[in-house]
């Protein structure tokens, strides 16, 4: 078993006070499980039942060696306390405090932080199964991962790098079974190089005014990621055509912020793309991973995802809701890419089961 884990917990009660459950699941750094639990504990409140959660996620970290934890949560008061930014009035939260904050003290180091509902479904669904059976329950299959070596990405980046961030946000929570072995931008001062060197990645510089000519460009690309032993590239923000040479064939991936092929092509990228959704009057957008090709924003469509176009829109709020769908998209189509589930047929995707 290896010395650091990730634990994702929830606890939720029927009534505050009423029927409670908490549970946890235990994952190591690349995503294979190794417990998932959840108990049913009869009539408490929901802050009892996170903190329970809580102390038996430690509790089994502990009893299998770990002495690295990391724990997420969806509760932002727990993660407040735990922290020392929140002050633990409940007379019935205490003592669990005091377990918990004893049995972080015999890791070697630990974090505790906060994820969204939405981040943490398989946690959640869990504790509404010892709820529905009003019992414990185990739940041994696998979530994220085959026991497999990660698949090696190269990130090619031109701006702010949120893309990127929130890529390696789901490999640092054990989510995708990859690792980012290489990020190429091509700007120097864009906000997404310090992110990426923040996060200690490797970090290139390719500029295309620094070369001649296209073919030299996409040279200089490909010189780097066969360096790193890229299995699959991804584009997250990147504005520069290049050309694909022959043995990234079908291993280079795009994220767009629309529905392809409407609303793709030269130029149509961030706000240009939204403005171009709310002229149009359209009613559904959303965002587009496919495949590349050497043309704008064309190839295999892998994953789509679709959210509302309100009237009261502008291009920054529709952009951010579509960055919402963007955000499980492109993990959705790299965990495809890994588990080897994309075969091209005829110039379409076709998912295997």
């Amino acid at each position: 078993m290896p010395d650091k884990i990730i634990a994702h917990i929830d606890g939720a009660s029927r009534g505050n006070p009423g029927p409670a459950a908490a549970g946890f699941i235990l994952t190591d750094p690349v995503g294979s499980q190794s417990q998932a639990k959840a108990f049913f504990i009869g009539r408490a409140t929901n802050n009892v039942a996170e903190y329970t959660a809580l102390v038996k996620a430690l509790e089994a970290a502990k009893r299998i060696g770990a002495e690295q934890l990391t724990v997420f949560s969806d509760s932002e008061l727990l993660v407040r306390q735990i922290n020392g930014r929140y002050k633990v009035k409940s007379e019935q939260i205490r003592p669990l405090f005091r377990q918990a904050v004893d049995l972080l003290g015999e890791f070697e180091n630990w974090k505790v932080r906060h994820i969204t509902r939405e981040k943490n479904k398989e946690a959640d669904e869990l504790v509404n199964q010892a709820l529905n059976l009003e019992r414990d329950v185990e739940n041994e299959r696998q979530l994220a991962t085959r026991n497999e070596k990660p698949i090696r990405l190269g990130v090619l980046i031109s701006g702010g790098g949120t893309t990127l961030m929130n890529i390696l946000e789901y490999i640092n929570e054990g989510r995708l079974n990859a690792e980012i072995a290489v990020v190429i931008s091509s700007r120097s001062t864009v906000a997404g190089v310090e992110k990426a060197k923040n996060a200690g990645l490797d970090v290139k510089i390719i500029r295309k005014k620094d070369h001649g000519d296209i073919d030299e460009f996409s040279k200089r690309i490909e010189e780097e990621l066969v360096a790193a032993n890229v299995d699959l590239v991804v584009q997250c923000g990147w504005l520069c055509l290049w050309k694909i040479p022959a043995r990234y064939e079908n291993r280079v991936m795009n994220i767009h912020p629309a529905l392809l092929p409407s609303f793709g092509g030269k130029g149509m990228w961030g706000h240009h793309v939204h403005e171009a959704v709310l002229k149009a009057g359209c009613k559904v957008s959303g965002c587009t991973v496919h495949l590349c090709t050497n043309q704008y924003d064309k190839g295999p469509i892998i994953v789509q995802r679709a959210c509302e176009v309100k009237d009261t829109d502008s291009p920054e709020t529709l952009a951010a809701r579509v960055f919402e769908q963007e955000c499980t998209a492109y993990p959705q189509a790299i965990k495809l890419f890994a588990e080897n589930k994309l075969p091209v047929q005829n110039d379409k995707v076709k998912i295997k089961p």
